[in-house]
């Protein structure tokens, strides 16, 4: 459906500031992820046809952070894992199923975050920030693996993202002001594996990556076109391909997961371009003469289902995505609904662990406290149970009393 929307069309409604970023969860096509500058972040579960009333009750409110969050991004392969960074300079990684935060990175970025990416599994997280520093980090671990400094020259916004190999992808701009975009090998960042100057916009350059093709779409924000490169093993490295032109510019830029496309049409790619007025879908497809499905075009790609629970993940747990093949086209499962079960009160756990208190947290004192607990809850039972028989004990009483009253009433 195209055009204007009704001004009494449902919306999602429930932060007090605007909404600054949005991520749909990979495992399930329901949940979706916002983070805003009310401070907090929020998870939404749309009704499996689409909104017929707004939506105010989101399934969990995540707070932790102490100013606006602008990014949210959910793990590529662990359920119910999702890590928000804010202006307050910190990343943290909650576990949604529980509505907590697990891993607190406050102590890593001393400048704004401009943006962060998972590896394929989802063991390491890149993040480009203001300082010009591109780092890798172990988050699981709490330390920062690899570092650039002043990856791109330039003072304007970089962005890095993780690629299918785990070389890491950049774009940014050059000390004259130029477009540039990087490809580096985490293990040794002294010098690019490649380096490209491309032009003089000012506009932030959006990269989109698919791991299947190999493929960078780069999206200048407020350009009207969209150039596309091939990632490879040999030099150059990155390869140009072609330029999608259109008159509009782009406010924004979607990206639609590989199952949401036709490969009967040997679509590769489809964007959702965010216009002054309207939303516009733009299909890449590669022209073919066969009608048959096209295996080159459409290796096993990420399916829907996790390859871990969240809790696996946070013990230490590494998996690569679950594949499902497109041949016969993608059949929607039934998603589950998202549960979030509050941990029991009783439970005095800190909400979000300093440096490696959680993950290195010697067992013992864990089932100390859980001992603790446990027998705190068994006294309280034994309370409750002989303030049973006390009142037990008083109704007879009372109904004894009233019959001899009765009686001498009589």
């Amino acid at each position: 459906q195209t055009g204007r929307i009704d001004k009494s069309y449902p919306t999602v409604c429930g932060h007090t500031g605007p909404v600054l970023d949005i991520d749909w969860c990979p495992h399930n096509d329901q949940v979706i992820a916002s983070g805003s500058e009310d401070c907090t972040v929020m998870v939404w579960q749309i009704p499996e046809n689409g909104l017929t009333l707004s939506l105010t009750e989101p399934v969990v409110v995540l707070e932790g952070h102490s100013k606006r969050v602008g990014i949210v991004s959910w793990h590529p392969t662990a359920r119910n894992v999702l890590l928000s960074a804010g202006c307050d300079n910190a990343i943290i990684i909650w576990n949604v199923g529980t509505g907590e935060a697990l891993i607190n990175l406050d102590d890593m970025h001393v400048d704004m975050i401009f943006n962060v990416s998972w590896n394929r599994n989802g063991s390491l997280i890149c993040t480009a920030s203001k300082d010009k520093k591109v780092r890798v980090i172990d988050p699981r671990k709490q330390e920062i693996v690899a570092e650039k400094e002043k990856t791109h020259e330039g003072a304007r916004p970089m962005r890095a993202i993780f690629l299918a190999d785990g070389n890491i992808f950049t774009t940014g701009f050059s000390r004259m002001s130029e477009r540039q975009l990087a490809l580096w090998n985490p293990k040794n960042m002294e010098e690019p594996i490649a380096l490209h100057e491309m032009d003089t916009s000012n506009g932030v350059l959006l990269p989109f990556y698919d791991p299947d093709t190999n493929i960078i779409y780069l999206c200048g924000k407020g350009d009207s076109s969209i150039r596309y490169f091939e990632i490879t093993d040999e030099s150059p490295y990155v390869h140009y391909l072609n330029t999608f032109s259109s008159k509009e510019p782009q406010r924004g830029m979607g990206f639609m997961p590989k199952r949401g496309l036709d490969v009967n049409k040997c679509e590769i790619a489809r964007f959702f371009k965010l216009h002054e007025r309207k939303c516009e879908p733009i299909i890449m497809t590669v022209p073919r003469k066969s009608d048959l499905f096209q295996d080159d075009l459409y290796p096993d790609t990420a399916g829907p289902e996790a390859a871990l629970e969240a809790e696996e993940w946070f013990e230490g747990k590494n998996a690569d995505p679950l594949l499902i093949s497109l041949k016969h086209g993608y059949i929607p499962g039934k998603n589950r609904d998202l549960k979030v079960v509050k941990k029991n009160i009783l439970d005095n756990k800190p909400a979000a662990n300093k440096k490696s208190d959680l993950i290195n947290a010697p067992k013992k004192a864990a089932d100390a406290s859980n001992s603790q607990n446990e027998a705190k809850l068994d006294e309280i039972l034994k309370e409750l149970k002989s303030i049973k028989d006390t009142i037990t004990n008083q109704d007879e009483r009372i109904s004894k009393l009233e019959q001899q009253m009765a009686k001498i009433a009589d």
